[in-house]
């Protein structure tokens, strides 16, 4: 038998793939569907960020001993006033050591660039692309040294509009049975037992516009309220200095537009 644990946020955990009698189901579960006698613990808890992976879901997954463990996290760091990439890389770095340290086979990817998915202006989605951007060097490296099964989810088709939810931030069952595939793929080609590749092609019933416009406004702008303390003053910041920098080309030293705060970048 093989036990599977999933590490993450809400991406990990389903939200975005809503099943008809309720709950979420998401790629992970339908990876799991895909391996042959598998014992699946979904460990993923939304709103999660690196930190709270290495500090809360790594424990609980080190107690099962998987086989497989995938580790799926970073989205909601890129997003916040104290991104740190130094930091951050060495979190999942030992995340990811621990995991393979017991034999388990890890999963990880490259993410999207939230910029591209939530259509933002450039003078927020240049920085932004920058951190998503340094973060990946960080996955790409984690995954050279502990060789993992690594996939490029940020790339060519990952941001076509279908694969993801009316939010823009989960994949929808679309987007999520695409990862689930590019994942069962890899672990294929890799030489790992599949007993078939999840299908492409959305199965349960696609929400009305009502439905979708429903669901932003009771739960959709919940995420955003609850972030906005920091997510919106941070993308202003953000959005200032790139401005700043337009006006001021490289060499130059324009003044710190907000006194005793740390640039960000």
């Amino acid at each position: 038998m093989i036990r599977f644990a999933a590490l993450g946020d809400s991406v990990t955990s389903g939200y975005g793939d809503p099943m008809p009698g309720g709950g979420w189901r998401g790629w992970a579960a339908l990876l799991a569907e895909a391996l042959p006698d598998t014992d699946f613990h979904n460990l993923a808890v939304s709103g999660a960020r690196i930190g709270d992976v290495a500090e809360r879901q790594l424990p609980a997954a080190l107690d099962l001993r998987p086989h497989l463990a995938s580790v799926l996290v970073g989205m909601n760091d890129t997003l916040r006033g104290d991104f740190d990439p130094v930091t951050l890389g060495g979190q999942l770095s030992d995340v990811v050591a621990a995991l393979t340290a017991t034999g388990a086979t890890v999963l990880t990817g490259r993410l999207p660039d939230p910029g591209r998915m939530f259509g933002l202006p450039g003078v927020i989605a240049r920085p932004l692309g920058r951190r998503m951007t340094e973060l990946n060097t960080a996955l790409d490296e984690i995954a050279r040294r502990y060789a993992t099964i690594h996939v490029d989810l940020g790339g060519g088709s990952a941001y076509t509009r279908t694969h993801w939810s009316v939010d823009r931030l989960h994949p929808s069952e679309v987007g999520h049975r695409f990862l689930a595939h590019r994942f069962a793929s890899a672990l294929l080609e890799a030489g790992h037992p599949v007993r078939h590749l999840p299908g492409l092609a959305a199965t349960n019933p696609v929400p009305s516009l009502g439905e979708r416009a429903w669901w932003m406004a009771t739960k959709g702008n919940q995420w955003l309220l609850r972030r906005s303390t920091d997510l919106l003053p941070t993308l202003a910041q953000l959005a200032y200095r790139e401005w700043l920098n337009g006006l001021h080309p490289a060499g130059s030293t324009p003044a710190d537009p907000v006194p005793g705060h740390r640039p960000l970048a």
